[in-house]
């Protein structure tokens, strides 16, 4: 099994289940930008403490699942994975943070067809200001190429980029990767 086959089974339970997503991470950045390595899927998901076992039911057949983790993940909003017991490959399923910026990038999440599939994925421009605020937090040269990479590829609100990048403190990154 790969990435891709993996995506598709987990969208199609998640939209049976009724548990509103959107691809985010690697995935994303290569299909909005330079298409890219990547050994997992990061999913942003909209849950509440109800949604627990629903989330547990959909993929305790095939995969590992902790139940802990998912009921820790949504009471503090963090992160949760999966891990196919076939092919050991994982899935990152992220809870939407309620701050502005996360409910903002959510109800921004575009329904693009992908592998064969329509898929809800994160805008091109909540995606550099999401590896802007991941460079500010980790340094790392490969948050800033995956920007730069879809600032290269994809059309982009820059207005909106450049309002966000100053609410997040990330404007003089981005002013600095514009120069490049």
């Amino acid at each position: 099994m790969d990435l891709v086959f993996l995506l598709k089974i987990v969208k199609k339970r998640l939209d049976k289940a009724g548990i509103p997503y959107m691809v985010s991470g690697g995935v994303a950045v290569s299909f909005w930008g330079f298409p890219r390595t990547t050994h997992d899927i990061d999913i942003v998901i909209e849950a509440q403490e109800k949604d627990k076992n629903k989330i547990i039911k959909i993929f305790e057949k095939d995969f590992y699942i902790s139940d802990e983790a998912v009921e820790e993940a949504i009471k503090n909003r963090f992160t949760f994975n999966i891990i196919d017991n076939k092919s050991g490959l994982k899935i990152d399923f992220w809870l939407l943070k309620k701050d502005a910026f996360g409910k903002s990038e959510f109800s921004r999440k575009i329904k693009e067809r992908m592998f064969g599939e329509d898929i809800f994925i994160i805008s091109p421009e909540d995606l550099v200001l999401c590896k802007l605020m991941g460079f500010e937090e980790t340094k790392s040269g490969r948050r800033l190429q995956d920007a730069k990479s879809i600032l290269q590829t994809s059309r982009v609100d820059m207005k909106y980029i450049k309002s966000w990048a100053k609410k997040q403190g990330t404007i003089e990154i981005l002013n600095d990767l514009l120069k490049d």
